[in-house]
């Protein structure tokens, strides 16, 4: 019986995570005729740069969702009852919007004659560039996945025993103790799950670095679609940086999830 239930999951499975994950390595490792070769991995070498701009510009924006994200997710799991789904509503609107549409507007307000230097010429300011640079590429980023952070902390932060907390004021912990020693611990896979769901995505991006970013600050996401889709065709090229690029993705995650092992370990 459990096999017949599981059956169609590991239907999913196979058709739409392990036949494409095949054909990646297949191409990855082939040439143009069909041939075995290395050259397509060793031709990723020349990308080095892109790599490190992709992983350092979605480190920031996962650092800076978590910094923005944990506050108030604590706020919201202390929250009456009767405002949580109002404000939880209010935290999962840009996830309901459309990705493209959202950008679009971020492009408005940043542009050199957007909202942000028409109120700076009022003041008789000279105008910022804050389009096409990176810093429009992470805040697109923050925009786009911060509800992704928020939800996973507040449902492990919800989900945490008050009597814990408590207990922890009643042996002498003042509110800075109670929330590193015990809050912050115990909500360790919260944060592991918001940066997996935050870095992931933000380090495979295309739409937001070319929209915000202008094409000057090119990402990995940039440089995979370029050669499946763009003048530069060659699908085996970019299967071998898909490729390098779950690789590196798969180490990120498992030095992260280092860090879970002392997981729900109360320091007090």
């Amino acid at each position: 019986m459990k096999k017949l239930i599981s059956a169609p999951y590991l239907l999913w499975m196979a058709v739409f995570i392990i036949v494409p994950l095949l054909m990646v390595a297949y191409f990855a490792f082939t040439g143009s005729e069909g041939g075995f070769t290395l050259d397509n991995l060793a031709a990723v070498s020349q990308y080095t740069n892109v790599f490190i701009r992709s992983i350092w510009l979605a480190a920031i924006a996962t650092v800076i969702c978590l910094i923005i994200s944990y506050p108030l997710a604590l706020i919201l799991a202390r929250m009456d009852k009767s405002y949580q789904s109002t404000v939880l509503m209010i935290v999962m609107l840009p996830m309901w919007m459309n990705f493209l549409l959202g950008t679009y507007a971020w492009m408005t307000i940043l542009g050199n004659n957007g909202l942000i230097n028409m109120f700076l010429g009022q003041l008789h300011i000279e105008p910022f560039k804050m389009l096409n640079t990176p810093g429009a590429v992470v805040l697109g980023m923050v925009y786009n996945y911060l509800p992704y952070m928020i939800l996973p902390l507040y449902t492990v932060i919800a989900k945490i025993d008050t009597s814990i907390v408590e207990a922890a004021q009643d042996l002498g912990c003042n509110g800075s103790k109670v929330l590193w020693r015990v809050i912050v611990p115990l909500s360790v896979p919260g944060i592991m799950s918001g940066i997996t769901m935050v870095f992931v995505p933000a380090i495979s991006t295309f739409i937001i670095s070319r929209m915000l970013g202008g094409g000057s600050n090119l990402l990995i996401g940039d440089l995979i679609e370029m050669q499946f889709l763009g003048n530069s065709y060659n699908p085996n090229l970019g299967a071998a940086i898909s490729l390098v690029l779950m690789v590196i993705i798969l180490l990120i995650m498992t030095i992260l999830n280092q860090f879970d092992n002392d997981e729900g370990r109360v320091l007090i």
